[in-house]
């Protein structure tokens, strides 16, 4: 079972046995941080990073994988190289993917809604890359899907309760925010967890409702891991008998229409507004009182006030500083499975 050449655009492309293969060397990087063996697997090796988006921590954990593994990451903006796009000339995804493809051991992407028309045109772009070029291309979160994300919650959940998470129940709560959040992070948790066999609750006012298809999936994940899967949009019924609480804003669909329409700015704006009229979606002592003494966790950057008090996000049960470490470990598993010199 090796990896060694594979895209990774969502967890849902690779088996639960290659996602397991890559949470057990996360760990073992974890452990061993600065003495595994394979510390130089990338030697002389270089990872290109597209960053279409900004981002708090992306950034600095592909540099920090790469450096640990001999390797070295270079930072590149979209907006500084001569890319075709709907709107400039410049050289095509098929040539860059070819050329670029000479030159590193894997190409990373981070497109998100603010630099897209339509939901779903960032994952095409990777998947554009992914079907030309002949190096691995791995999401660093777009539109639809984070699963470097996913794969660092999962390790943060198990290191706090047990490598065997069926029948704990995960809830992913909408909460109020002035951030405009995108939907990756949280469909890649629900999709991720649904297949490791968690019961997982999606829990939303209504208007926030996600990616239909990310649903189907989710119940046929639930159905073959033995999980379950269920949206429901009472608060109090969410929270109830929790083993662990994500609680964070995204967006509703009707974003990118309003982008297109009135601009980006003006489109966060409303969004904003939206938000603000559900009061009490945050996690607080309250919600976190009819949980089952559950984790709290959040992918970053955390809207303190607003997602979550800081009583909460800065009290014993929260794994956020955990997660947001572990995005370092997964990354490097990732990095030296899919590119390293070793066949691992």
């Amino acid at each position: 079972m090796t990896l060694y050449g594979r895209d990774l655009l969502c967890t849902q492309d690779w088996t639960v046995e290659e996602l397991e293969k890559t949470l057990r060397l996360a760990n073992e990087f974890k452990d061993t941080r600065y003495d595994h063996p394979l510390n130089n697997c990338l030697d002389r090796r270089t990872f290109f990073m597209f960053f279409y988006n900004p981002s708090v921590r992306t950034r600095q954990s592909f540099e920090c994988a790469a450096t640990e593994l001999g390797g070295h990451a270079q930072f590149l903006e979209p907006k500084t190289m001569r890319l075709k796009s709907a709107k400039t000339a410049g050289e095509t995804v098929a040539d860059a993917s070819n050329v670029m493809s000479r030159y590193a051991s894997g190409i990373g992407i981070r497109i998100l809604e603010t630099a897209i028309e339509e939901y779903g045109q960032g994952h095409e772009l990777l998947e554009e890359y992914a079907h030309h070029a002949s190096v691995p291309i791995i999401s660093m979160a777009h539109d639809k899907y984070h699963p470097c994300q996913g794969l660092a919650d999962v390790m943060g959940m198990r290191a706090h309760m047990s490598d065997d998470l069926k029948g704990k129940k995960l809830v992913q709560v909408w909460a109020k925010g002035a951030l405009v959040r995108s939907w990756c992070s949280v469909q890649e948790s629900i999709l991720i967890n649904s297949r490791l066999s968690m019961d997982v609750t999606l829990a939303y006012p209504q208007g926030y409702d996600l990616d239909p298809d990310v649903y189907k999936m989710c119940e046929e994940n639930a159905e073959q891991s033995g999980g379950n899967f269920e949206i429901v949009h009472d608060l109090e019924e969410a929270y109830k008998d929790a083993d662990v609480v994500y609680s964070r804003n995204w967006m509703t669909a009707g974003f990118y229409e309003d982008a297109q329409k009135h601009g980006i700015d003006a489109a966060k704006q409303k969004e904003i507004e939206l938000a603000s009229k559900h009061e009490g979606w945050i996690a607080n002592d309250e919600m976190m009182s009819l949980t089952n003494d559950a984790l709290f966790t959040h992918c970053g950057p955390v809207d303190r006030g607003a997602e979550v008090t800081d009583k909460i996000c800065d009290g014993p049960r929260s794994i956020v500083y955990d997660v947001a470490e572990n995005r370092l470990h997964v990354q490097k598993a990732i990095m030296a499975l899919t590119m390293g010199t070793h066949n691992i």
